[in-house]
C-alpha cells in the first residue's frame, strides 16, 4: 500500500515551517529558508505519495509553479476559510503548518486557482502593476485638486493632466505658496502617469500572442486594458462548471440568501443579493465594460439595456444584467475559440427579453 504524506507549510518571506503527517501522526518538522531548492530538499526525501498545502500570499503562485511537479497535489488555500487556523487554539508558525496538514488530511481546504504558465504569470505580474500605477495616478489628481479646493479654487481638467495647459494656468495664479505645492504633487503626478504608459507599453507587446484577446476587443466596451486583465485573472474558461459560478466570481453574480423565520414561524422569503467575497479587479472590468457599451453608440448590448429599462428593471439592475451577458459571450468565444456574433446574440437576447416579460 503506498505511504501518502500530507505536508502543510507555513510561508513567511525568509524561513518556511513545515509539518509532515502520515498515518494521522506529525511526524517530522522542518523549519528551511524560503527558497526553493531548500523546500524541494524535505519534498524529495519523502517516497509515495505526497500533498503539499500552503496559504494564498504573495510568495503562493511563485511556489506553486515551482513546487507542483515535486509532489502529487498541491492546495492553496484560502485564508478567509481556514477558520480552524485563526480562531483555534494557540497560533504559531509551527501549529500552524500542523494544522494545514490535518486539514489537508481531512480534505476541509478550500483551494484557490493559480497559472501554472510562466509567460501568463508575467503578463498576470503587468496588468497588476498597470492598474496599481493607474491607482496611484488618480490618487495624485485627487491630491492637487484637493489642494486647490483648500484655496477655494478649481483647476481645470486639462491643466492637472497637461504641461502646456498646467504652465498657463500656474501663470494667472496669485498664490506663490499653493504653485509651490502644486508643482511639488505635480512631480508625483508625472512620475505615475509615465509609468502607467510604460506598463500599457508592456501589455501591448506581451498580449500579442493570445489570439482571444484580439477576438474580445471586437466587443462594445472591451479595450485592450479590460480584455488583458479578464484573460490573465480567470486564466482559463474551465475553471467555472456554470457560467453563474464565473458571474459569481466577477462579482455580477448573484446570491440567494435565506435566514430565520417570521412572527408565525414559517420560513423568510429568499432574498436575492450580490456576493461581497469577489475579485475586485475582474468586477471593475467587467462592470466597465458593460457601462462603456451601453454608453456607446447604438450596439446589441446598448440596445438589451434600454429594452429593460423600458420594461421598469432598475438601472443598475440593468448594468448587471448587460455584464453578465458580455462576460457570458466572452466565456463563449473563449471554450469555442470563435468570434463575435451579432446577429445570433440579438437573437437570444429577444429570446432572454421575452421570457422575462411572460413571467
Amino acid at each position: 500500500m503506498t505511504t501518502t504524506y500530507y505536508i502543510g507549510a507555513d510561508v513567511h518571506s525568509n524561513s518556511t515551517e513545515l509539518a509532515i503527517e502520515k498515518r494521522n501522526k506529525i511526524i517530522a518538522r522542518y523549519s528551511v529558508p524560503t527558497t526553493i531548492p531548500a523546500i524541494a530538499n524535505v519534498l524529495d526525501s519523502l517516497q509515495g505519495k505526497k500533498h503539499l498545502a500552503f496559504e494564498e500570499g504573495p510568495m503562493a503562485g511563485w511556489l506553486y509553479r515551482n513546487l507542483h511537479r515535486r509532489v502529487d497535489k498541491v492546495i492553496i488555500a484560502d485564508p478567509r476559510r481556514n477558520k480552524l487556523i485563526a480562531s483555534d487554539g494557540d497560533k504559531d508558525d509551527k501549529i500552524d503548518s500542523a494544522k494545514l496538514a490535518s486539514l489537508l488530511r481531512g480534505d476541509y481546504l478550500r483551494s484557490v486557482y493559480h497559472s501554472d504558465d510562466d509567460q501568463r504569470a508575467e503578463l498576470k505580474h503587468w496588468v497588476a502593476l498597470y492598474h496599481d500605477r493607474v491607482r496611484d495616478a488618480v490618487r495624485n489628481i485627487n491630491k492637487i485638486r484637493a489642494r486647490c479646493r483648500m484655496y477655494g479654487l478649481t483647476i481645470p481638467r486639462a491643466a492637472v493632466r497637461y504641461r502646456s495647459h498646467r504652465s498657463q494656468w500656474l501663470a494667472k495664479l496669485n498664490n506663490l505658496e499653493l504653485s509651490k505645492q502644486l508643482k511639488l504633487l505635480w512631480i508625483g503626478y508625472d512620475a505615475t502617469a509615465k509609468q502607467s504608459r510604460m506598463a500599457k507599453q508592456q501589455l501591448i507587446q506581451l498580449s500579442k500572442k493570445y489570439d482571444i484577446i484580439r477576438s474580445w476587443k471586437q466587443l462594445p466596451g472591451i479595450g485592450l486594458v479590460r480584455s488583458t486583465t479578464l484573460f490573465v485573472y480567470l486564466d482559463t474558461p474551465w475553471r467555472f462548471k456554470k457560467k453563474s459560478k464565473l458571474w459569481k466570481y466577477c462579482g455580477v453574480g448573484l446570491q440567494r440568501t435565506t435566514s430565520g423565520t417570521d412572527k408565525k414561524g414559517r420560513p423568510k422569503p429568499a432574498r436575492l443579493k450580490l456576493p461581497w467575497a469577489v475579485n475586485r479587479t475582474l468586477k471593475n472590468a467587467i462592470l466597465g465594460a458593460a457601462i462603456s457599451a451601453i454608453n456607446q453608440k447604438s450596439n446589441v448590448f446598448r440596445d438589451y439595456y434600454e429594452r429593460m429599462v423600458r420594461d421598469g428593471i432598475i438601472t443598475s439592475n440593468a448594468r448587471h444584467a448587460v455584464a453578465r451577458k458580455l462576460l457570458t459571450v466572452m466565456w463563449g468565444m473563449w471554450k469555442t475559440n470563435g468570434q463575435f456574433n451579432e446577429d445570433l446574440l440579438c437573437v437570444e437576447l429577444n429570446k432572454t427579453t421575452a421570457s422575462a416579460l411572460s413571467r
